[in-house]
């Protein structure tokens, strides 16, 4: 199994944060609801402010990739890829910024803000290469339900819940397998108690510790 990268993920946001709130206070920001296309913008990155985006393209035989996910404080947008057929969907209501490459060039505080952002995408994005490499799919998908936990889980009473929803479909295209596979590994998980769904049909990883 590999292991999560770990990170204080915490500390991090809200530094960004504050910084966002005293520099960019007065601009308006975009709200776009679930399920929306993101506009790639050129020259320009986008900035979650709230909710999240699902970073994926199409491959040349029609498939649909998951290339990534863009939480709080995280960037994505045109100058940051070159993949074909990229886009960016809302998976929920999401606010977000949107900011020129120029102004991150002109601010040194901007600029190395971003650059820590990037980097925690990029580690994030090594990790799900390493996944891969795993020949077991169980490992392969407790793997990258703990990643998407220890990055965006929320604290619930039964462990970290997961508020984005990805189809089996999305988590199979990510994982190198497919639909069926990741709902039967799902179900294993489930009836051995790695994780429960609640309510609101959201997955909750019961056995990573509390934040």
């Amino acid at each position: 199994m590999v292991a999560v990268p770990s990170r204080d993920s915490a500390r991090r946001r809200d530094g960004f944060r504050d910084l966002l709130e005293a520099n960019y206070q007065k601009r308006n920001l975009v709200h776009l609801a679930a399920g929306s296309v993101v506009p790639l913008l050129k020259n320009n990155l986008w900035l979650v402010v709230r909710g999240m985006v699902k970073l994926g393209a199409v491959s040349v035989h029609g498939d649909e990739l998951l290339l990534g996910l863009a939480g709080p404080n995280e960037p994505f947008g045109e100058p940051l890829s070159t993949v074909e057929a990229y886009e960016a969907v809302t998976l929920t209501d999401c606010d977000l910024l949107c900011l020129t490459m120029a102004e991150v060039e002109q601010s040194p505080a901007l600029a190395t803000a971003m650059l820590e952002a990037i980097a925690v995408r990029y580690r994030q994005a090594e990790y799900l290469l390493s996944l891969l490499g795993l020949r077991r799919v169980e490992e392969r998908v407790r793997g990258f339900l703990e990643l998407l936990a220890q990055d965006y889980g929320q604290v619930c009473e039964d462990g970290l819940r997961l508020n984005l929803r990805l189809t089996h479909q999305e988590m199979a295209s990510a994982l190198s397998t497919t639909r069926v596979t990741v709902t039967r590994v799902i179900g294993l998980l489930r009836d051995e108690g790695w994780l429960k769904i609640d309510d609101q049909r959201h997955l909750v990883i019961s056995h990573l510790p509390r934040r």
